[in-house]
């Protein structure tokens, strides 16, 4: 007791004058660590913004020799006189290439977040978790590799003639799956892209899975409901601004993928209806020949980066806007 009446009395015999001056200590942290943080958030626009600035000035050549025809002119010939530069080809093979792997991707990474989080034994649980993990944890250039050495040949020799012997014929799809078989092909690409984007979808959804509140799930089995019931009618729709956010992020993955695809993609600048023919991306064509461009090639390849660039940030923007008007839409 004696301890503490003289801790007290020492407190306040320190009289206002300390007391002020803790107060202004903590106001001048407080303002210190405003700014930190807002010079943070402008240098990710300045950052942003230079990227931006150096694309458009690199690409101004080509913007003024091509200018709009350069979008639809699918001919890439930068060894003529002068020189013939058309982005179309790999345009095409960007956006096939990743519709393709989303359509592969999306319901296999949801069936495996379905699995862990509501059928899918404690004991199991882990191991696959790990798996998961590691699959995005191994750098693109060893899916490339094994997707040159192991998957496009398996694809060759197995997969690829039994589609086309299959759809022979059919209209619309035996040209979307005519032959020859090849070990370089979109389609090879594409899955390649699938097996990627696959963790980050399965991990995003198993998270946002995580969240719904139990008492959800137990009044819908209380109900009598199955468990596909329950996950399409409470899971599903609790989470589908999270899930909606992974897919987009594996689709922004997708669209910017390079050393897997340039692997095993062809390089080959024409546009083929065949997703079994050899093909291009944006990304896979600045990486195989913007070391060796100069003058106007190189203002090309420059070019075609501003457009992935521009493509990114409108689907980004899509899906953006759409979760908006799904949060709008829920809170009605």
């Amino acid at each position: 007791m004696a301890d503490m009446a003289v801790e007290g009395a020492s407190i306040d015999s320190a009289g206002p004058f300390d007391r002020a001056k803790a107060l202004s200590a903590f106001k001048l942290g407080d303002t210190a660590f405003y700014w930190i943080t807002r010079a943070c958030a402008i240098s990710v626009l300045l950052i942003l913004g230079g990227i931006i600035l150096s694309l458009i000035v690199g690409a101004w050549p080509a913007i003024a020799e091509y200018g709009l025809s350069f979008l639809t002119t699918q001919r890439w010939a930068p060894a003529a006189d002068p020189p013939v530069l058309g982005a179309l080809g790999p345009i095409y093979g960007t956006l096939i290439t990743s519709i393709i792997a989303m359509v592969i991707a999306i319901p296999v990474g949801l069936g495996i977040a379905i699995f862990l989080t509501e059928l899918c034994p404690i004991w199991l649980r882990r191991p696959i978790g790990l798996a998961i993990e590691l699959l995005a944890g191994i750098p693109s250039i060893i899916y490339g590799m094994w997707g040159f050495f192991v998957l496009g040949p398996f694809l060759a020799n197995h997969f690829q003639p039994l589609m086309i012997s299959l759809f022979d014929g059919v209209p619309v799809l035996g040209t979307i799956f005519a032959g020859p078989p090849s070990y370089l092909s979109l389609f090879n690409a594409a899955l390649i892209l699938a097996i990627m984007v696959l963790p980050f979808i399965t991990a995003i959804s198993v998270d946002v899975f995580k969240t719904v509140p139990p008492v959800l799930k137990e009044a819908a089995y209380g109900l009598g409901c199955t468990t596909w019931e329950v996950v399409r009618n409470v899971v599903i729709p609790y989470t589908r601004v999270g899930v909606i956010g992974g897919i987009m992020l594996g689709l922004g993955r997708a669209l910017g993928e390079t050393m897997a695809v340039t692997f095993i993609i062809g390089n080959s600048f024409r546009i083929q209806s065949s997703v079994f023919a050899p093909g291009t991306t944006i990304s896979a064509a600045i990486a195989s020949e913007f070391a060796e461009s100069d003058g106007l090639h190189q203002s090309g390849l420059i070019l075609l980066g501003l457009l992935l660039f521009v493509l990114t940030f409108f689907v980004l923007a899509s899906a953006r806007l759409m979760l908006r008007r799904l949060e709008l839409k829920a809170g009605k």
